[in-house]
């Protein structure tokens, strides 16, 4: 697009020397790209550009044979959780029990003014069954109680000290929503998941809210780092060991050091019902500020896999093949559902689902149908978070219902605790039918993108390589794809961690796109993976960051 006579001022920036994925098409542009006033202001004809709009305050901007795209949203992801556990004993940069336990041991040693050691990150498949013991703990801290929360959130591991603070012994029953790991004798072994985690999480002392900023700038840092300029905090609320994050977001948004547009998604107890919604609406009214809106809530439908909560039509198998009386759990009574969901749609919230099992999912569209028969079709953009397994039944209802399918590309790939923990449990029939993105796109259901991050990694062009890929970013070139049938294009996994993620936070007017008139939110990657083989997709890396025309990161090397 050439400037009209008006824009003919000088831009602040001019981007060149590349091409720019634009999210409204299937390839990069052969083009330039003018900023001004933190707008895109034209993308068109480099050279035109260049005589056009450029002067003597003009930052002209090499992108060297790299890449101009939209800025990453993240349409879920956990940023304060994980800022505040990257500031505590964080265990996600480690890949086994040695390393897990000498990581332990040093944090210990450098922090003896803790009365708790807290933190997390560890990772199922590093442990027989998926299940560490508190004896493994003891060894390197037998004093001090040890709380870590594993990778996925769903499941702690603690010592022996922090099962006698909290009380929880060989006669404590399993809560209703979680269940205590035991030995043969009924006493706890030392991993809790699900809601059996609150036993002892409850005694946690809480993070200060000086703590809780200083995790959410952080956190700002690393996902500016990544080209992440949006995101959708999947977990709004208080939670054991965490303060609420409602408050830290608010007042970062207040005094500017939020510079990241964020939705927040109000969490639903799961404990109650829908009186909670009169709260939820009060959350909602005074959650707006700045560049935080909390104007979503968040409704946690079942587990995982790996630990067999995630809610199933068909019960899980043994390690014989043999099925089980365990189907998972639903966390939400789907009568609750049928009732809690009208309501908040009805009063204009955005729904965003934790739903990974495929009753869970189904469970979810049979509420979100109702809603729309009750109270018509609207613009709330409701999306489903996870979807492990999608009965084929159920993906085309995705379109017909307006539900975005909210997808955590990085999962779908063979990995220890997909092989080991997960595959063996729900059988060959089944477990083909794990991370549907392919048969949802030809459904026609949109795709938005996240992380889930501190679950995994929050890096995007990871979870692009494995959309496209069906492999692991690091998998060796024999390994297997994870059902390629299911495998997305490029410019579609692009799109779906740009303007999808853009559309689900009702940012699409103003970002997900590089057009004339929307904001400046920009990442320039150091190579075009357009013009590369697939393989190398997760390679790239960010050179500079943008929002609204401004640095906010700017790589060292």
């Amino acid at each position: 697009m050439a400037p009209d006579a008006p824009s003919r001022r000088p831009a602040d920036l001019l981007f060149r020397g590349g091409r720019v994925f634009t999210a409204t098409g299937t390839e990069p542009l052969p083009a330039a790209v003018a900023v001004r006033g933190g707008r895109i202001l034209a993308v068109g004809d480099e050279r035109e550009l260049h005589e056009q709009l450029t002067g003597p305050t003009t930052e002209v901007i090499d992108l060297d044979g790299g890449l101009l795209a939209p800025g990453f949203q993240d349409a879920h992801v956990h940023p304060v959780i994980a800022g505040v556990q990257l500031l505590r004993c964080d265990l996600s940069e480690q890949r086994g029990v040695d390393g897990y336990l000498a990581t332990v041991a040093a944090y210990a040693a450098e922090h003896p003014e803790a009365e708790w050691i807290c933190g997390g990150g560890w990772s199922m498949d590093a442990f027989p069954d998926g299940i560490p013991t508190r004896a493994m703990l003891d060894a390197v801290v037998p004093h001090r109680p040890v709380l870590l929360t594993n990778r996925d959130g769903h499941g702690a591991w603690v010592n022996t000290r922090a099962l006698e603070v909290a009380r929880v012994d060989r006669r404590t029953a399993d809560p209703a929503d979680g269940r205590i790991e035991r030995e043969p004798d009924g006493t706890p072994i030392g991993t809790l998941q699900e809601g059996a985690m609150d036993l002892v999480a409850r005694h946690v002392p809480v993070a200060t809210p000086a703590q809780a900023r200083a995790g959410l700038l952080a956190a700002q840092r690393y996902l500016f780092s990544l080209g992440v300029t949006a995101w959708q905090d999947a977990m709004i609320g208080s939670f054991p060991g965490n303060p609420d994050n409602y408050p830290v977001y608010l007042d970062a948004a207040r005094d500017g050091s939020l510079e990241a547009r964020v939705v927040g998604a109000l969490w639903w107890d799961r404990r109650r019902g829908p009186e909670q919604i009169p709260e939820l609406v009060e959350r909602r009214l005074h959650g707006r500020i700045g560049r935080f809106n909390a104007t979503t809530v968040k409704i946690m439908q079942d587990g995982i896999a790996e630990n067999f909560t995630a809610s199933m039509l068909e019960p899980y198998l043994d390690a014989c093949g043999c099925a089980t009386a365990n189907s998972g759990l639903s966390f939400v009574e789907p009568a609750v559902l049928r009732t809690a969901v009208p309501q908040l749609d009805a009063l204009g919230f955005q729904l965003h689902f934790h739903a990974l099992g495929d009753r869970a999912v189904r469970e979810v569209l049979d509420a979100l149908e109702l809603a729309r028969s009750l109270n018509g079709a609207n613009d709330n953009r409701h999306h489903l978070a996870h979807l492990q397994v999608v009965h084929p039944d159920d993906v085309k209802r995705f379109a017909e219902l307006g539900a975005a399918a909210n997808i955590q590309a990085l999962w779908a790939a063979h990995e220890p605790q997909m092989d080991e923990l997960t595959i063996p449990f729900l059988g060959p029939e089944r477990a083909a039918l794990q991370y549907p993105f392919g048969d949802l796109v030809r459904a026609g259901a949109r795709l938005v993108a996240g992380s889930d991050w501190s679950v995994s990694s929050p890096n995007p062009l990871w979870g692009i390589h494995v959309a496209v890929n069906r492999r692991a970013v690091d998998a060796n070139a024999d390994r297997q794809p994870f059902y390629p049938e299911q495998a997305l294009t490029l410019a579609q996994a692009f799109t779906a961690y740009t303007a999808g993620s853009a559309w689900a936070n009702h940012l699409d007017t103003e970002t997900g796109t590089v057009e004339p008139g929307k904001c400046a939110d920009l990442v320039v990657l150091d190579r075009d993976p357009f013009a590369g083989p697939a393989e190398e997709i997760g390679s790239a890396k960010v050179r500079m960051t943008f929002v609204d025309g401004r640095p906010v990161h700017v790589a060292t090397s």
